[in-house]
């Protein structure tokens, strides 16, 4: 396992001096007081957030390469900007996880997109609203929606996207919060938080952006972003305010961007500047104009913005002196994802260092581009390497995409280049280093692109490829294997899965995805141990609940089939036609309460659609629900095949109501009757009162 041994994963035993403070601030994640009112009643400032997803630092500034960014350099030559600001994690989620909570990623816990927040984690919207502020929120991409944990504390929380969309323009997302804005009236204080994703790849500036910079739509996007800035700030600053309280404005980068550098296209994969290195920049009352060229964190975002709603904080990046630390990054996506080593960097002064199996050391003065690793004649300063060699590594367990993730999320994710493992990866003796892997790292991405979008024939070369230069990829070895049971190549599936087994021989995700292969054909029995087995250790995995309640209705075991959808339907929403599907399968299990239910639901979900008044119908009357069965009755169209049996129960009904037209309405059913309601008529007694 490299530098953190084979086996169990390191814990935090030792506390570094410099660690000490972000650890109260996890202590203060598990209970004690909220925070209140500013002391006294003084009168705080509106506080605008903006974070610009996937920015490097120099993309956007005065000292931008190939773009400008006037609304950028207009609110930086009027406040404080910091030149040495670095993100925590090059992942979108656990980066503003960070912001919105103060802490690095080992005391929120999330380290890579697609986790949740834990809702014990206090948030920074949590704290201004207690504060008296009005909150709101304008996010701009599907990582961020509210299902991942950041909207706790604000009074909108706005992730609204089009259908079947993964993110919006910082156009689309500036005009709903200039709506917002529009929409507060008085001098109440506001925190707002807009995040823009457009810099993010694909890479689709608009015009003029596009034609401005035709080659670079990285940078042209990053210039649109900018517009969009100054629109939101010119909005932010003409606001009235409490006795001409000025406003307070905070913009910072998540993270950055490789366009190469070290290998990296994109990020998520490395630690170097390309992708840490962020801008920042605020503007507030009391906030001295300048430079800052002291290493600092982002997650310090937090205690910024407290500071400013009137709950001082020496971590504070708007006191006169901020403190110094050492700062702390980390990339745990390629450990978590195939196994990899684990990536942790610190920032002291000029040097930089990296761990991920050995020690990486930089001076990023006189080498800003990291190209001369210093290792072998400079040592990492003490407090530096206590961080390196004390930080967390979180447990694979962790790894893989989370068991109540569906299909939708997966792809949106997916559009925006986010895939996470389909198999939690095994501990490795000699894990590669992911910055001796870059020629994969493309080829990684498209491959799971391709996987996630079902292109399993064209994604079977790709995997045999990762797997030839790193055999151990227990992810890439899985998604072989399912791409060859997907693609109806049976022998070749069960030798692939039977390689993965050999990777990790206790992995439940290789016996799921193997059942999973079983139950789509005439071997489906042989799933049913696998299943069971995998729904004991992992309750909460879709798709071991979704196959197992297919192969019980195979069984003949409707209640448990029941059962198994019930379940799967808690864990994530149901579409109107999965609804009408749990109603016939509630009907076959006699379980009349549960039928009506779920068609109640496909009927309030499908409208029109819906296509099951018939057995609605029939479920109504044999509660005694005589009106609604009426109605769901006579909302069964004439050309549906089965308006014999509706016309019969619509009779059956009508006597049962006494209705004035009861003995036409028996005489339509005998007119319309077919052979099965024929003698169904015959026989009933109602009809002979």
């Amino acid at each position: 396992m490299g530098q953190w041994g084979n086996g169990a994963m390191r814990k935090w035993v030792r506390l570094p001096v410099v660690l000490v403070v972000p650890l109260a601030l996890v202590a203060m994640a598990c209970g004690g007081p909220a925070p209140g009112p500013a002391a006294g009643g003084q009168l705080r400032p509106s506080i605008l957030l903006v974070t610009l997803d996937t920015t490097r630092m120099d993309a956007i500034g005065r000292s931008a390469v190939g773009v400008e960014t006037p609304a950028f350099n207009a609110l930086a030559a009027r406040g404080r900007t910091f030149s040495a600001a670095y993100a925590t994690v090059p992942e979108t989620l656990p980066s503003h996880s960070s912001m919105m909570t103060g802490v690095y990623p080992a005391g929120h816990g999330v380290h890579e997109n697609a986790r949740v927040l834990a809702s014990g984690t206090p948030v920074l919207a949590e704290s201004l609203k207690d504060a008296g502020y009005q909150t709101a929120a304008f996010v701009s991409a599907f990582v961020l929606a509210k299902r991942y944990g950041l909207a706790r504390g604000f009074d909108v929380y706005d992730d609204e996207l089009a259908p079947g969309a993964a993110e919006r323009s910082a156009k689309a997302t500036t005009e709903r919060a200039l709506a917002y804005l529009a929409g507060r009236s008085g001098t109440a204080p506001v925190f707002l938080w807009v995040h823009y994703f457009d810099a993010h790849a694909p890479y689709a500036p608009p015009e003029p952006f596009k034609s401005r910079y035709p080659a670079d739509p990285y940078r042209a996007e990053v210039a649109a972003m900018d517009e969009q800035l100054g629109r939101l700030i010119e909005a932010f600053d003409a606001r009235p305010t409490a006795a001409g309280m000025p406003p307070a404005i905070l913009v910072t980068g998540d993270h950055g961007e490789g366009l190469g550098d070290h290998g990296e296209a994109q990020h998520g994969a490395l630690l170097y500047q390309s992708t840490m290195h962020v801008p920042l920049v605020l503007v507030g009352p009391g906030v001295a104009v300048g430079e800052v060229t002291t290493a600092v964190s982002n997650r310090r975002v937090f205690h910024t913005v407290r500071d400013w709603a009137g709950h001082p904080s020496p971590e504070s990046l708007a006191v006169a002196e901020p403190e110094q630390e050492v700062v702390i990054g980390e990339a745990m996506k390629p450990f978590l994802q195939f196994g990899w080593q684990p990536q942790i960097m610190t920032v002291s002064g000029p040097l930089k260092a990296i761990l991920s199996g050995r020690v990486e050391v930089y001076d990023l003065e006189a080498d800003p581009r990291e190209a001369h690793d210093l290792a072998p004649e400079t040592s990492v300063p003490s407090p530096a390497r206590a961080v390196l060699d004390e930080y967390p590594v979180p447990s694979l367990e962790t790894a893989a995409v989370p068991p109540q993730m569906d299909e939708q999320a997966r792809q949106k994710l997916a559009s925006l280049g986010y895939v996470g493992a389909t198999a939690t990866p095994t501990v490795r003796r000699n894990a590669p280093r992911a910055a001796d892997m870059t020629d994969l790292l493309d080829v990684i991405d498209t491959a799971s692109g391709m996987f996630v979008r079902g292109e399993y024939q064209r994604v079977i070369p790709l995997l045999k490829q990762i797997l030839a230069s790193d055999p151990q990829n227990l992810d890439a070895a899985m998604r072989l294997a399912t791409a060859y049971s997907s693609t109806g190549q049976d022998g070749l599936a069960l030798a692939a899965f039977g390689k993965a087994g050999a990777l990790a021989p206790a992995s439940r995700d290789v016996r799921l995805y193997l059942a999973l292969h079983y139950a789509k054909g005439a071997d489906w029995p042989d799933a049913v141990p696998l299943l069971e087995q995998v729904v004991t250790e992992s309750p909460e995995r879709l798709p071991a609940l979704e196959a197992l309640a297919v192969i019980r209705e195979r069984q003949g075991r409707m209640a448990d089939a029941v059962s198994l959808q019930q379940r799967v339907y808690r864990l994530r929403s149901a579409s109107g036609g999965e609804l009408a599907q749990l109603g016939l399968l509630a009907m076959a299990a006699q379980q009349t309460p549960g039928a009506i239910d779920a068609f109640e639901r496909a009927q309030a979900a499908q409208g029109a659609a819906f296509a099951h008044d018939l057995e609605l119908g029939v479920l109504y009357l044999s509660v005694r629900r005589f009106d609604d069965a009426r109605q769901a009755l006579d909302r069964v169209l004439v050309a549906e095949p089965r308006h014999p049996m509706a016309l019969f129960k619509r009779a059956q009904v009508s006597v049962l109501l006494n209705e004035s037209d009861r003995a036409a309405r028996i005489e339509r059913a005998r007119r319309g009757a077919d052979a099965t309601t024929r003698a169904l008529i015959a026989n009933e007694r109602l009809f002979r009162q």
